[in-house]
């Protein structure tokens, strides 16, 4: 009997690790790289044939950026609603993983984009002039009619002692221009290092007819610099037996996404930080602020009392007492000068608000969407004519409600235009270019439904206030005011706002409140950080994922 027992023990353990083994192999899958997986033939071949880079270690963080590890959250407020905006209802969102800014961007950070345009596009020819002028900060935010501020108009921009300061002054617009700006920068450096580029590219060829655009170089790589198939011939790309140079495609995984602001969800988020309060696969309570805790100061003995943030404290106290400073800083502080988060996210609360990409609307429709949620888009398409791509010789502007220009196009990049029926027909996702005021001030969501107005002046009319025209009591007749000053704030160009800043009072420190702002004008309040959108996996932890 012991015999069997034994026998059939053996058995039973050496089924358990046979499947063992067997589930090992499948978690682990891992094909041979350099062969295909469809037609068994080989990759990478010195023969020719499909080239990959099957070595892709993942994507690294660019400069000043962590990694936020997406999830599922509620956005919305989680505090009573004094103001009465009844704008942030609580509702369930999911984030994919982004990167984001450590910081909001400093003045020198903003002064470098300054002085590449100076130099690249000089102010001193007048086709250039407005290049430059529309870039730089109004400095002029910092007056009040009832306060003395001109040493800070003459000097927080551009003072050293001002250098680690969050800029302020620049509008929604600008914010979007430095972003692209520094997408092409940043992609520069990125080819540079891995031999796609000449050394010192970046700087030794680049003039106002020859710079670098990312989108050009996805597209047509050779019309980069201005032509200068020269500046391509990094240590990768020479070839002797190639008349043009070779170009890092998408496929090779040097082309990375582009900087941007962050949506209002992954804004949201990223500062609430609700990793530290993760029991298993849930959340255990919520956050009112991005640091735990129902207060503003810290309870850390070493520095009890002590603000967590920057902002007013009172009517007439922006910091304290001489030698009690609360927070620090009477107007803004040098940027991570109080604790991260949990995301390792500094100033999420206080200091400056910040631009964040969306369109405002005081509803957040989440029965439509409850995934990486944005209202903004605006879809368009490379333009493209006989020739191919229509790359711009010349700037091209566009004139804001306010009369200043604004340069959209720089030379060298690669003109858009409007998407058309062509573009849309049979898609099921979208049926036109401009998503901007879907179902909150398109024609369908607007009493004129019947009407085949301008997509774009539909949201005026949406949030017009009618003119009322009492004929009799029984037959009341509603006609719209032609007048566009009759509107409300609320329209397609102005934009959310998030967080509290060092003029506002606690309670704009909760991440969930919402603001809004015209894209073109700016404050001595509002900054900005950028982020960039994850590729491949959702972490960079090689941990498994447990169930």
């Amino acid at each position: 009997m012991d015999k069997k027992l034994k026998f059939y023990a053996s058995i039973l353990f050496s089924m358990v690790l046979l499947f063992s083994f067997e589930s090992c192999n499948k978690s682990q899958f891992s094909p041979n790289r350099n062969i295909s997986q469809g037609t068994g033939w080989d990759i990478n071949s010195k023969k020719g044939g499909f080239q990959y880079n099957t070595n892709f270690k993942g994507q690294e963080a660019p400069p000043n950026m962590v990694l936020v590890e997406g999830g599922t959250y509620t956005k919305g407020k989680v505090q009573d609603d004094p103001m009465r905006d009844w704008n942030n209802t609580p509702n369930q969102q999911h984030v994919q993983s982004f990167y984001m800014d450590q910081t909001e961007v400093t003045n020198k950070m903003y002064l470098e984009y300054l002085d590449w345009l100076k130099r690249n596009f000089p102010p001193s020819e007048s086709k250039f002039r407005d290049i430059y002028k529309n870039a730089l900060p109004d400095t002029l935010v910092w007056r009040n009619k009832l306060g003395y501020a001109e040493d800070m108009v003459n000097n927080y921009l551009r003072h050293p002692a001002f250098a680690n300061y969050p800029v302020v002054g620049v509008s929604w617009l600008q914010a979007y221009e430095y972003s692209e700006w520094r997408s092409d920068r940043y992609q520069e450096l990125v080819l540079e290092r891995n031999g796609f580029l000449v050394r010192d590219a970046k700087t030794d060829s680049v003039n106002s007819q020859s710079s670098f655009s990312l989108d050009t170089y996805v597209i047509d790589p050779n019309s980069t610099y201005g032509g200068n198939s020269n500046v391509l011939r990094g240590k990768q790309t020479r070839t002797p037996d190639s008349l043009l140079p070779k170009s890092a495609s998408r496929e090779s995984g040097f082309i990375t996404p582009k900087f941007r602001l962050p949506t209002e969800s992954e804004w949201e988020y990223a500062a609430l930080g609700l990793t530290e309060m993760r029991e298993f696969n849930n959340y255990s309570g919520r956050k009112k602020y991005p640091w735990k805790g129902q207060y503003t100061r810290t309870g850390q003995r070493r520095n009890l009392g002590d603000q967590l943030a920057n902002f007013k404290n009172s009517d007439g106290d922006y910091g304290g007492i001489a030698g009690w400073s609360d927070d620090g800083a009477d107007i803004t502080n040098q940027v991570g000068s109080y604790n991260a988060n949990s995301f390792g996210l500094y100033d999420m609360a206080g200091n400056v608000a910040e631009w964040v990409a969306d369109v405002y609307r005081p509803i957040v429709d989440d029965e439509f969407n409850d995934f990486n949620y944005f209202r903004g888009n605006d879809y368009k398409k490379f333009k493209i004519d006989e020739n191919g791509v229509v790359i711009a010789s010349e700037a091209q502007y566009k004139t804001l409600p306010n009369g200043k220009r604004i340069a959209i196009v720089l030379p060298g990049e690669i003109e858009r235009t409007d998407l058309d029926d062509e573009d849309t027909r049979y898609r099921t996702q979208f049926d036109k270019g401009y998503n901007i005021n879907f179902r909150d001030g398109d024609n369908s969501s607007s009493r004129r439904y019947d009407r085949a107005d301008d997509e774009e002046s539909s949201s005026q009319i949406m949030y017009k206030s009618p003119d009322y025209n009492d004929t009799n009591l029984d037959n009341d007749v509603f006609d719209y005011d032609s007048d566009i000053s009759k509107t409300t704030l609320i329209n397609d160009q102005v934009r959310v706002f998030k967080g509290g800043s060092w003029k506002d009072r606690a309670y704009w420190l909760d991440p969930a409140q919402r603001r809004f702002y015209p894209q073109d004008q700016a404050t001595d309040f509002i900054g900005f950080r950028c982020a960039m959108s994850r590729l491949g996996s959702k972490t960079s932890s090689k941990k498994k994922t447990r169930n």
